[in-house]
């Protein structure tokens, strides 16, 4: 079964979070487990996991990280990605995620659904973004994709 079974993240070094974005990242993993796809395709002729696995999110020395392990604990692989490739568009995430909140405050239906769009967008393009980062090392669909930027962006700035 080829899919994540457990997502942490690692938050050591990170600020506390904004309730906010405390609520988004339960709702990222809670859909994230419920439903997903990860696979780990095969490297240099060898064989990877088919899982279920565990997923380990963290940023070390400036890197975010993909620590894997399978549903028995066993390493099944780790990656290192840039963080440069998500400055911005987590950036922009995080700008039209705040106009949101304040939007749903005190704005009519209309604009509010106008401002989730727009961030729909943003998050759809963080997605496309994770997916060519993991190419060569993981496979995932664009929901998946969705759900880890998400995490991606609680471990950026959260």
């Amino acid at each position: 079964m080829s899919k994540l079974i457990s997502v942490t993240i690692d938050e050591k070094g990170l600020a506390p979070p904004t309730p906010e974005i405390e609520q988004e990242r339960k709702v990222a993993i809670f859909d994230l487990l419920e439903d997903n796809s990860f696979t780990l395709p095969a490297r240099d002729d060898r064989q990877m996991p088919e899982g279920p696995f565990k997923l380990l999110l963290a940023i070390r020395e400036r890197r975010l990280v993909f620590d894997l392990t399978t549903e028995g604990g066993e390493k099944a692989a780790e990656f290192h990605l840039s963080l440069g490739p998500f400055r911005q568009v987590v950036k922009d995430y995080f700008q039209i995620c705040e106009s949101y909140f304040d939007a749903v405050k005190k704005m009519p239906p209309s604009q509010i659904e106008a401002i989730d769009m727009a961030r729909r967008g943003i998050h759809n393009e963080g997605a496309r973004v994770l997916q060519e980062r993991l190419e060569g090392k993981a496979v995932v669909d664009i929901d998946t994709a969705r759900r880890l930027f998400t995490l991606i962006c609680v471990l950026h700035w959260g």
